[in-house]
């Protein structure tokens, strides 16, 4: 990621439909307009939402672009934590960015595990469950590694690195920490919150004292002024913690049974050509393979975007500008969306999905004119 000159402290106002939200940015080593923008939920319980520019989930992004911003949070990640370390992602919205970290991290730092939440049971053991209170799917669970040696490394974490894209009060990193101490995780002895933008005024470490730390591309401070006589918007039933119709193959999975090493092996035989408009888009929380091949596909000369379908319903407006609304390719029977993608704007749509082609909506398809991606196909 490029940096420029240290951002200077700045104020923005910026009107929903809900009411004012008021921003004050603090410190930034990069312009904060190619980190983040502002759009509004449909959502009840929070008006207001960060939408990241580097995060490939809500506005499609080069990979080298969140490559850069993964290195960029990674390098920032104190040299002196005691291994092993624990790197943490958040679903769904941060599986990528957190796999992204633990990347960079495990190139210096082999004595490195990666593990998800999920909102996808998978019929293994679980070790933990946590909820985001603000969230539009507020269940977090937490599987146990099967692996032997990923499950003994999380085990014995000595450090977490809790990765998410944004914090706003701190309230969800100090949730999931209460629920894998809980759970049998009493070896740790440092903690890292890590994310693109911080809101949270250093409420984790005001909550744990010197143990924990946090770490950032942007922080500042936000204030939200509702309007009472707004009318609450109705929020579509996304929150459903279930095994679905179309079952996920645990053996293709990446990240919720824990992980250490990144292998690209999604559609391996691919071939695109030089200057091609290509959007790669992966689905629900599997992002992190789908990133992969848009990373290849980008060095190999295709003029590559990545992006992800989402269960987080959002309004039309500021940074959201087009939205498209198709069933979930779990057999859920809950909405999905894909943002800032209209038909027309690439070559080649390929989405990636770790159910079986005929679970991804023909209507997504048939809009992008998509080609489908399994994977272990």
């Amino acid at each position: 990621m490029e940096v420029k000159a240290v951002w200077q402290p700045s104020a923005k106002h910026i009107m929903l439909a809900r009411g004012e939200l008021q921003v004050d940015v603090t410190r930034c080593s990069v312009d904060p307009a190619s980190l983040f923008g502002f759009a509004e939920r449909r959502n009840p319980k929070r008006a207001f939402l960060f939408v990241s520019h580097v995060l490939g989930r809500h506005i499609p992004a080069r990979p080298s672009a969140m490559s850069a911003s993964f290195d960029a949070l990674a390098a920032k990640i104190p040299a002196d934590l005691p291994g092993p370390v624990l790197v943490f992602g958040m679903a769904e919205t941060a599986v990528g960015l957190g796999a992204g970290v633990h990347r960079a991290l495990h190139r210096t730092r082999p004595d490195t595990a990666y593990l998800v939440s999920t909102r996808h049971p998978l019929g293994s053991e679980l070790f933990a469950r946590f909820e985001e209170e603000h969230s539009h799917a507020s269940a977090h669970l937490v599987h146990l590694p099967q692996d032997p040696v990923t499950r003994e490394l999380m085990l014995n974490a000595r450090s977490l690195v809790l990765v998410d894209d944004e914090a706003s009060t701190g309230k969800t990193f100090i949730n999931l920490l209460a629920a894998l101490r809980e759970a049998g995780l009493r070896n740790v002895e440092r903690v890292v919150t890590a994310t693109l933008t911080d809101w949270s005024d250093n409420a984790v470490q005001k909550q744990l004292g010197e143990m924990a730390s946090s770490i950032s591309l942007l922080e500042g401070r936000y204030r939200f002024v509702e309007n009472p006589d707004a009318p609450l918007p109705d929020m579509p039933a996304v929150g459903r913690v279930a095994q679905g119709d179309w079952a996920i193959n645990t053996s293709n999975d990446w990240g919720r049974l824990g992980a250490r090493e990144h292998q690209d092996t999604l559609a391996s035989n691919l071939t695109v050509n030089r200057g091609e408009r290509i959007l790669v888009v992966g689905t629900s929380e599997f992002v992190w393979r789908p990133f992969l091949l848009a990373e290849r596909l980008e060095q190999a000369g295709a003029d590559v975007h990545f992006s992800s379908t989402s269960r987080s319903p959002i309004a039309l407006g500021h940074a959201i500008n087009h939205a498209l609304s198709f069933s979930d390719n779990y057999g859920l029977g809950i909405p999905n969306f894909l943002y800032n993608v209209s038909p027309g704007l690439f070559d080649r749509v390929l989405i990636c999905s770790e159910t079986p082609a005929a679970a991804v909506d023909t209507t997504l398809i048939q809009s992008l004119n998509a080609e489908v991606i399994v994977d272990g196909e």
